[in-house]
């Protein structure tokens, strides 16, 4: 067991262990995660093999059926599902540049894939910490085949465009020749921000990607959602980057049990985000960002280094079983660090005034450490 791995259970044990959790949620234990899929199964469910059948087909019935796609094929990674997508761009298209944010997940979070694997080109939509606008694609200064929309872009604070800039973006792209791509990992919350449903949003591209864990609290897998001859592409390529696995019922009833329990939450999670946001940016040296939220996740600073602020989360849940926030990184600016809030289940029981407490009691244990 690595040292890393050992911090990690730690930190879960910790926060399994608190009474109050202001950011993300209790980890359920392996036997909870059993309890939860036997639940979501009917006894005369049969399992999957290879990707047909069973909870897997009834997965991807369901999210095509919430998107408004024609079809959706469960994918065991988004990082694989995006692969496919751009590279059907790029075929169909001929065009092998994809129009990508530098923050985006398939150039911070995949190992440069896109290149590596597909033979793709990266041109950067923009340098600026958003989504890029109209002017801004229609101003690129080479043809791209796809044109991929992180929403929210995780990496720029969970930002969100309006509905208006999102519909004249896409417009942009269209104009261009380009498909679009939306990757839409945390879409699940982006409706309330957006004012618009599922069905309507990925009404707009060409293709979607959904992640089951990041927000449903699924085992993992994501879904990639389109027409039909994308999706026919996509089991064929599905199967050359080795994702057509023998059984996957285990991930895709997790999915299901998400989709019933958490989706109809989130709207909740994001609304209670700008009461939580609003108290946490009261607390001495504070901020938050973006202030109102877009989503039920936002960023937040504190002028104090990383370590000492981890320490100090950890000691208080461990000491008072009371979870503030964790994950702290440290920042370009010396002694400022910087941490994603999720706001979830636990967090919906604290009003305002128990955040700033909880912040009071975390902050106390800073000056102590």
């Amino acid at each position: 067991m690595t040292d890393g791995y050992a911090d990690r259970v730690r930190r879960l044990s910790a926060l399994r262990g608190c009474d109050t959790v202001l950011s993300g949620a209790r980890p359920p234990s392996v036997v909870e995660q059993l309890d939860t899929i036997r639940a979501a199964a009917s006894d005369e469910l049969l399992p999957d093999f290879y990707g047909e059948g069973g909870a897997v087909e009834a997965v991807e019935r369901r999210v095509a059926d919430l998107l408004g796609t024609e079809a959706a094929a469960f994918f065991p990674s988004g990082t694989m599902a995006q692969q496919v997508a751009m590279r059907y761009g790029a075929e169909l298209t001929g065009r092998s540049a994809v129009g990508l944010h530098p923050l985006s997940h398939p150039l911070v979070h995949e190992r440069d894939a896109y290149a590596v694997l597909g033979g793709l080109r990266a041109v950067l939509t923009t340098a600026a910490p958003r989504n890029p606008t109209a002017a801004e694609v229609a101003a690129l200064d080479e043809p791209v085949g796809s044109l991929l929309l992180e929403l929210p872009l995780r990496d720029a604070g969970f930002l969100l465009p309006t509905w208006d800039e999102l519909v004249a973006v896409v417009g942009a792209a269209r104009d261009r020749g380009a498909r679009v791509h939306l990757d839409g990992a945390r879409l699940w919350e982006s409706t309330v921000h957006l004012g618009r449903s599922l069905a309507e949003i990925a009404a707009l591209a060409d293709s979607v990607y959904v992640s089951f864990y990041k927000s449903l609290g699924g085992h993992s897998g994501a879904a990639l959602a389109g027409p039909a001859d994308l999706l026919r592409y996509a089991r064929a390529w599905r199967h050359r980057y080795g994702g057509t696995v023998f059984q996957q019922w285990p991930a895709a009833l997790a999915a299901l049990a998400g989709l019933d329990r958490e989706l109809p939450r989130l709207a909740g999670y994001v609304g209670h985000a700008k009461v939580v946001a609003a108290a946490l940016a009261g607390l001495p040296g504070a901020r938050v960002y973006p202030a109102p939220p877009h989503t039920h996740q936002f960023r937040l600073w504190l002028p104090h280094p990383a370590g000492a602020l981890n320490d100090a989360n950890l000691a208080l849940a461990e000491e008072e079983k009371a979870w503030f926030v964790g994950g702290w990184q440290d920042t370009e600016v010396p002694g400022l660090a910087m941490a994603e809030v999720t706001v979830a289940g636990p967090a919906t029981e604290l009003d305002a005034d128990q955040v700033v407490e909880l912040g009071g009691q975390f902050l106390r244990r800073l000056r102590t450490a």
